[in-house]
């Protein structure tokens, strides 16, 4: 078997299916010799280089293969990536400016830059060979995926979130999912100068954070909720005690004072789970001066809004909506389905009374995420409604400043869980 000596640019082999089988056998190769010789690498990795560049040339000694210098050193990485990385995604976490990673089963893998999806330009073996590095990152949590568990969530090293699915639930094959975590995390100027907030609007939000409100960030599916959230916790005053408490764990505060709580899901057994309703339950006897919820989405919307309301003013979290009023609508909802015995009413009255203000955010159709609209939230003869502080104007592609001055304030009435109609 010989391979055709082409110089690529960049150094990058092309992805044929000659290079795949010529790197698998390469794989199996290496792998082999280092069982039999059963030598220890103690995570060395320049130990571990050497002896592959020893492997693979033995190997195209044996089986006279002749590889340019640029392929036997593209083939060098991705094996070293193959055995201490993970392969093909090894690249693609590495590479800053790439967002999510989408793997559609081996020969499908998008990636996402600056809000907008592109194909990439690599590919697995086979379903096998994703399964094997899904499990490769699933292993240092504990955590197994096969049929009889074939759906896995957690969090890389480095904070990326994972979720894995794999037949038989995914029809073509093992799919998996990375939201990558950002090292260093986005400031209040970099939002700024991509136009998805004003310096008025932040100016009026950190002002508010200040003054202890308790405020809900909501938007859609990768809209940028945690990011505005982490944004505006770096303005909480250091010396107040902040727990925090999410799924995984996303928030980089730089405050002095903080207690960071994860929950955890389920052994492989069906035991152990630490729910986020526990999580925030136990946090009251933490004495914090703060509670923030990573993502409000069950039982413990019930305990966020009583904390809300027991003297620990200036809490925060996100939910998913579509909207301020969406976001109030699914607060009713949790609170509702949470095992709470009150009637709609008081439930609204509840949430009035515990929650100041929205933020809401989202994507625009050009992939880019902007603050569409800051509601504070006022309650009038009993009724919760929103009144719109900062609204986004589409024809000059910017948020304002409603004019409360020249024009009456619009409300926002959000109806009662018995006048409400289908959830969309």
């Amino acid at each position: 078997m010989r391979l055709i000596d082409r110089r690529a640019p960049e150094n990058i082999v092309p992805a044929s299916d000659e290079h795949e089988s010529l790197k698998a056998a390469l794989h199996q190769f290496v792998i082999d010799r280092i069982e039999d010789d059963k030598i220890i690498y103690d995570d060395n990795q320049r130990k571990l280089e050497e002896a592959i560049t020893s492997y693979m040339r033995q190997y195209c000694r044996i089986y006279e293969v002749n590889l340019g210098r640029e392929q036997f050193l593209a083939l060098e990485k991705q094996l070293l990536d193959e055995i201490v990385g993970y392969g093909p995604l090894q690249d693609l976490l590495e590479d800053p400016t790439i967002n999510d990673i989408l793997i559609n089963g081996p020969r499908s893998i998008y990636v996402e830059r600056s809000g907008v999806l592109e194909k990439a330009n690599i590919r697995f073996l086979d379903n096998r060979h994703v399964l094997r590095v899904i499990r490769r990152m699933i292993s240092p949590l504990g955590r197994r995926i096969d049929e009889s568990s074939p759906i896995v969530d957690g969090r890389l090293e480095d904070g990326s979130r994972i979720n894995a699915i794999v037949p038989p639930l995914a029809l073509d094959g093992p799919c998996l999912s990375i939201r990558k975590f950002r090292k260093d995390p986005l400031r209040a100027e970099e939002l700024i100068a991509s136009g998805s907030l004003t310096q008025e609007a932040l100016d009026y939000l950190t002002d508010k954070v200040v003054r202890k409100t308790n405020l809900l960030i909501s938007g859609a599916t990768g809209s940028g909720k945690t990011t505005l959230l982490n944004i505006l916790s770096q303005y909480i005053p250091k010396t107040e005690r902040v727990v925090t408490i999410e799924d995984a764990a996303e928030l980089q505060l730089r405050s002095g004072h903080v207690v960071r709580l994860e929950t955890r899901p389920a052994n492989n057994e069906g035991v152990g789970q630490i729910s986020a309703t526990e999580l925030v339950k136990n946090s009251l006897r933490m004495r914090p001066d703060r509670i923030i919820v990573g993502e409000s989405r069950g039982g413990e919307v019930l305990d966020m809004l009583q904390a809300m309301n027991t003297g620990h003013s200036g809490s925060m979290s996100t939910v998913h909506a579509n909207s301020a009023k969406d976001a109030l609508t699914r607060l009713e909802m949790m609170v509702g389905v949470s095992g709470f015995k009150g009637s709609a009413e008081l439930i609204m009255k509840m949430i009035g009374s515990a929650l100041d203000m929205i933020v809401h955010i989202g994507r625009r159709a050009d992939g880019k995420r902007r603050v569409i609209q800051i509601s504070e939230l006022q309650v009038i003869k009993g009724e919760v409604s929103l009144k719109d502080i900062f609204s986004y104007d589409d024809d000059r592609n910017i948020l304002v400043r409603v004019d409360t001055l020249n024009e009456p304030p619009a409300f926002l009435e959000t109806p009662t869980l018995g006048q409400r109609g289908p959830l969309e």
